[in-house]
């Protein structure tokens, strides 16, 4: 291949990006700037002139679609046999090193990667175990607590070492009994979540130091996607792999960093030249590549916006330039239009929806489609107003972000037919023991709960031992039994593909969907065989069950239907990526964005987090931007005024429609006043501290008021002042 197709059409910082293959090169790529472009073609670059395997090349993406989408671009330039097997994200790429080394924790390479669901249903049975009243609510609440309570106990050891006991960890309270009763019945399954993976993948490095050699001989080339959105301890496991070549490749944007509120650490990419340094050690270094010595980091700023007009891009560029905490920079484009980004300001909220479905209306008579517009909010209670004036005027709408393909019941019942055929684990035997009806209630579910608890069984396994007892006559167990056993025989030999058609057909499932007149459920269904065909032609080696099963838990992100003429009404945050002709962002009244809430807890990081959230959203227009406010009473009470980002842009910027009287801008100055934000803290809430004394915790609470943080360590809760000087972050 003619190495003029991957540096054809390149502007000059492109062109930088895709040639400075060695050493430590940081890319900051403005939104529109062509980053995924930089990245493939640099990837085909280093493979096809510099003749690189792909089996040397880490390339990390932040989101399985984004990986997805690399892969396409990469199998352009150089063809479909390549192998981008290690072109994924951090988590698929961790559970590659466990499939392949996980044995050295005594776990099994079939261990089972749990998703939310998973989590979900073992929350069930700890809280049916209890006593505890089943609230689905409380679930998610109960998933952050447990991902909080690993950070602080070594439960790696207990999981990992068999000799080990729970036991040893004595709960202080019921919050931490369910906690500890849930990773019981981890161990219990071999489970892993998406937590762990990292979590094990650095054990197993810190144990097993042949092992990192490895992998740090393996890798000769990283590169990283998204840099400025990945977590302190994403960073740590990434740097592994660059301590032996030293060739860290890394692009992103510290204006679009959104997810500070769940743990990104935008100081990785501020400070990268310091922190890729081998002497930086975060903790985890391994000691013989400690060195003083410095190496060289090369920055390219990539600012040459191809997405937006001229005016989107200078009101966007003022907005941003609002924040402290940045790289400077000032994105450009040639795409002139001459027509000014509009603020709306109404005086209901149904004068706010009003204009903006007269907006889609001309749209569509001039010719254009539902499709080429977005509509973005904050927060999902906003959507309630506009999704009743949608309706009201007719204008097809899908919520971009609703039920993705794999949460659909159907492919939910399938994949845990598989996964029971490849595990035995209790999830999937209690999922789809009933599904088609074999007359086993709750209390035959109860009769093997209690015998596989009492003989360290799973619940398939306890089944198959007390099959002949008379609780199980005139039911269907036999000939459940009997079409797993059937199947796990034929999954030997016979491709998924082939083991999932014959399953249907015997399990009698096939049969059921189409007794339920649901057809599209039966399409759904055939669908995954078709998913699964196509991922057996183009995986680097041969598909087993438990590498496909791995893979599906991993590959979660909502595949929407694009098929349909609507309008994608969805979140901000859910719209990172993504890019539109005309963009709306409604319901831009201080306190719902920026967030009162976000600022209440996290102070000015927030009010730069939520600024930095409007700048990502402003920049998914190419065409026409909208940004629409109204007055009235906000849900928690208070005076609706327009957002203090509408007027962080200047006034020849932009286009401001709407009389705002001068009550409502003394009512905004004062909201504004009491909202002002003292920055005062050092540390947000879950930031992980070291204190000269207690050791390691994490902020719990912040205390405006008090000026004090309250940190959980190991000895119990602190109240420790701001001012304090022996509290330090761990990275």
């Amino acid at each position: 291949m003619d190495v003029n197709k991957i540096l054809d059409n390149l502007n000059e910082q492109q062109l930088d990006a895709v040639t400075s293959t060695e050493g430590f090169v940081r890319v900051i790529a403005g939104a529109g700037s062509g980053k995924t472009r930089a990245l493939a073609n640099r990837y085909a670059y280093l493979v096809q002139e510099l003749g690189i395997s792909p089996s040397n090349i880490l390339c990390l993406t932040f989101t399985n679609k984004a990986a997805k989408e690399m892969k396409n671009r990469v199998r352009q330039l150089l063809g479909d046999g390549i192998d981008t097997s290690f072109l994924a994200t951090l988590h698929a790429f961790c559970t590659r090193i466990l499939r392949e080394d996980i044995g050295r924790l005594f776990y099994p390479e079939s261990f089972i990667v749990l998703d939310s669901n998973d989590q979900k249903k073992i929350l069930e049975e700890v809280y049916d175990e209890l006593n505890i009243k089943m609230d689905t609510a409380t679930f998610q609440f109960m998933i952050d607590k447990i991902k909080f309570e690993k950070n602080l106990i070594d439960y790696i050891d207990y999981l990992a070492v068999p000799e080990q006991n729970i036991a040893n960890f004595v709960p202080k309270n019921l919050e931490q009994k369910i906690i500890y009763r849930y990773i019981e019945k981890q161990k219990k399954y071999f489970g892993l979540d998406f937590f762990d993976l990292i979590n094990f993948t650095i054990y197993l490095f810190k144990h097993n130091d042949d092992l990192l050699e490895k992998w740090q001989n393996r890798i000769f080339y990283v590169m990283v996607d998204e840099f400025q959105d990945i977590t302190a301890k994403e960073f740590k496991v990434i740097k592994w792999f660059t301590q032996i070549n030293r060739n860290w490749f890394v692009v992103g944007d510290p204006d679009q960093n959104i997810y500070e509120w769940r743990g990104a650490n935008m100081e990785v990419i501020l400070k990268f030249d310091e922190m890729a340094q081998p002497s930086h050690s975060y903790g985890i270094q391994v000691e013989k590549y400690y060195t003083d010595e410095i190496f060289p980091c090369k920055t390219i700023l990539m600012n040459q916006n191809y997405r937006s007009t001229t005016e989107i891009i200078a009101a966007s560029n003022d907005l941003i330039s609002k924040n402290k905490n940045r790289i400077e920079k000032s994105l450009f484009t040639d795409n002139i239009s001459n027509v000014l980004p509009e603020h709306f300001h109404g005086k209901s909220d149904k004068d706010e929806i009003k204009y903006v479905c007269e907006k889609i209306k001309e749209h569509i008579d001039s010719g254009g489609k539902y499709t080429d517009i977005a509509i973005l909010y904050r927060s999902n209670y906003v959507s309630r107003f506009i999704e009743q004036g949608l309706l009201k005027e007719n204008i097809p709408y899908i919520v971009y972000g609703g039920v993705g393909f794999y949460e659909r019941m159907e492919i939910k019942d399938v994949l845990s037919y598989l996964r029971l055929i490849c595990y035995e684990d209790d999830l999937s035997f209690q999922r789809v023991i009933n599904i088609p009806r074999r007359k086993i209630g709750k209390t035959k579910i109860n009769f093997l709960k209690m015998h596989a608890e009492q003989e360290k069984l799973s619940m398939y396994q306890t089944l198959k031992k007390h099959i002949k007892d008379p609780i199980f006559k005139g039911t269907g167990a036999i000939a459940f039994l009997q079409v797993i056993e059937n199947m796990k025989k034929i999954a030997e030999t016979a491709s998924i593909s082939e083991l999932l058609q014959k399953l249907l057909i015997d399990s009698k499932y096939e049969l059921y969907i189409r007794e339920s007149g649901d057809m599209d459920r039966l399409d759904n269904v055939s669908e995954l065989t078709r998913a699964i065909i196509a991922m057996e032609k183009e995986f680097g080696e041969t598909l087993t069950l438990s590498a496909f099963l791995q893979d599906v838990s991993l590959n979660k992100d909502n595949d929407e239907d694009n098929s349909k003429d609507n309008i994608k009404i969805m979140t901000a945050h859910t719209s990172k990526g993504l890019e539109f002709d005309i963009v709306f962002i409604m319901g831009l009244s201080d306190s719902i964005f920026p967030s009162a809430r976000a600022i209440e807890e996290r102070r000015e990081k927030a009010l730069e987090e939520e600024r930095r959230l409007q700048y990502v959203s402003m920049t998914r227009a190419k065409k026409r931007l909208y940004m629409t406010e109204s007055e009235g009473i906000g849900f928690k009470g208070y005076t609706k005024v327009p957002s203090r980002f509408l007027f962080d842009i200047a006034d020849n910027l932009i286009k401001r429609i709407g009389n705002i009287n001068e009550n409502i801008m003394d009512e905004y100055r004062l909201q504004i006043k009491d909202k002002h934000v003292q920055g005062v803290a050092r540390f947000e809430i879950g930031s992980q501290v070291k204190h000269k004394v207690f050791g390691e915790g994490i902020v719990e609470q912040i205390n405006a008021d008090t000026k004090t943080y309250l940190i959980r360590f190991m000895q119990g809760n602190k109240p420790i002042s701001f001012d304090y000087q022996g509290l330090s972050q761990v990275f």
